[in-house]
C-alpha cells in the first residue's frame, strides 16, 4: 500500500527518488510503532499497571516468604510447648497445660474484615490468623515459664531455709553438754525435758545462722535463755540460739545461711560457757540432730562456711 502511495507521489509530484526512500522508511517505522502501542496497550498495560502488577507479585511473594517463617516457628513452638508439659511441668509438680488453653482463638471473623477488601485477601486472613495465634500461644508458653521459674524459686528458697548446718564450728566445739530429749536440770535438779541441745564452747566462740531467714524479737517470758535470737525461716522452720554473749543481729534482719549472727556466751540461767540451740517444726521443738551433719570434718565445716560467706 505505501508502495502505491509513494509511486503516486513520485509520478505525479516528481519527488526526488531518494527522498521518497527516505518516506518509505519513516513510514515504515510509524506503522511499527503504531503496532507496539496498539499491543501494549490491549495486552501488556500501561507503565502504571505494570508497576502494580510488579508489585502486587513482590507483595505475594513476601507473604509466602512469611508464611514459610510462620510455619517454621509454629513448628518449634510446638516442640518447646511438648518439652514444656512433658518435661519441665511434670518434674516439679505442676499438670500439663490442656491444648483448648494453648490454642484458645483469638477474636472472630470481625477481626479481619478490614482485610477483605484487599487483594489476595483469603492469603492475607489465613496469614493474620496464623500470626494471631502463634503471639497466643507465645503467651501462653511465657506465663508457663515464668509460673515454672517462681514454682523453682520457692523450691530454692524453702531448700535455703530449712536448717541444714551445725550453728558453731566443729574446730570450736568440745563436746556436746547436754542432748535433746528428758533430763535431770542442773540448775533446777528435777527431770524435765531438754528442747535442744547444748554445744560446749569457750566464751566468744562465733555462732552462724544454719538456714535463710528473719531475726524475730526475743519474748519476755524467754529471759532465762539470756541473750538470744530467734529466727523465722518461714514454711514453718524456727531456729533459737540462747546464752550468748553478744548478738549481731536485731529482729527484722533478714540473714543467711553461714552467717555470723553472735558469739557463746553463759548469759542467763546456765552453769557455764554454751550455745543452746534448737529447732521447732510448726511450732513444735523437734531434735536438731536431724538437721547437721554429724561426721563433717573440721576442714569441711571452716570450707563450708567460706563458700556460704562468698554466696552473701
Amino acid at each position: 500500500m505505501f508502495k502505491s502511495i509513494i509511486y503516486t507521489m513520485k509520478s505525479r509530484l516528481g519527488l526526488n527518488p531518494r527522498l521518497l526512500h527516505a518516506l518509505s522508511v519513516l513510514a515504515g517505522m510509524f506503522t511499527f510503532a503504531l503496532i507496539v502501542l496498539f499491543v501494549s496497550y490491549h495486552y501488556v498495560g500501561t507503565p502504571k499497571e505494570w508497576l502494580l502488577k510488579r508489585e502486587a507479585q513482590e507483595y505475594a511473594e513476601k507473604i509466602a516468604a512469611l508464611n514459610i517463617k510462620v510455619n517454621k516457628l509454629d513448628a518449634r513452638l510446638n516442640e518447646i510447648a511438648q518439652r514444656d508439659d512433658e518435661l519441665y511441668r511434670t518434674n516439679i509438680g505442676l499438670s500439663p497445660i490442656p491444648d483448648e488453653l494453648r490454642k484458645a482463638g483469638m477474636g472472630g471473623a470481625e477481626r479481619y474484615k478490614s482485610l477483605e477488601a484487599l487483594s489476595n485477601s483469603e492469603v492475607l486472613i489465613s496469614t493474620f490468623q496464623s500470626i494471631d495465634r502463634l503471639g497466643r500461644e507465645l503467651y501462653v508458653q511465657s506465663e508457663s515459664f515464668d509460673k515454672i521459674n517462681r514454682k523453682l524459686k520457692r523450691r530454692v528458697d524453702s531448700l535455703n531455709a530449712i536448717p541444714a548446718i551445725q550453728p558453731i564450728s566443729v574446730r570450736d566445739l568440745k563436746y556436746i553438754s547436754s542432748k535433746y530429749g528428758f533430763r535431770d536440770h542442773p540448775k533446777l535438779h528435777r527431770w524435765i525435758k531438754h528442747t535442744g541441745i547444748d554445744f560446749a564452747a569457750k566464751k566468744g566462740t562465733p555462732i552462724y545462722a544454719t538456714g535463710d531467714g528473719v531475726v524475730e524479737e526475743q519474748k519476755t517470758s524467754m529471759r532465762n535463755y539470756g541473750k538470744m535470737v530467734i529466727i523465722n525461716h518461714g514454711y514453718g522452720y524456727e531456729t533459737r540460739y540462747a546464752h550468748m554473749s553478744k548478738k549481731l543481729v536485731k529482729p527484722g534482719q533478714r540473714v543467711k545461711r553461714g552467717q555470723l549472727i553472735g558469739y557463746v556466751g553463759h548469759s542467763g540461767r546456765t552453769t557455764g560457757d554454751h550455745l543452746h540451740y534448737e529447732v521447732l517444726v510448726n511450732g513444735h521443738s523437734v531434735n536438731p540432730k536431724a538437721f547437721y551433719l554429724k561426721d563433717q570434718t573440721a576442714e569441711e565445716y571452716d570450707d563450708m562456711i567460706f563458700v556460704l560467706s562468698m554466696g552473701k
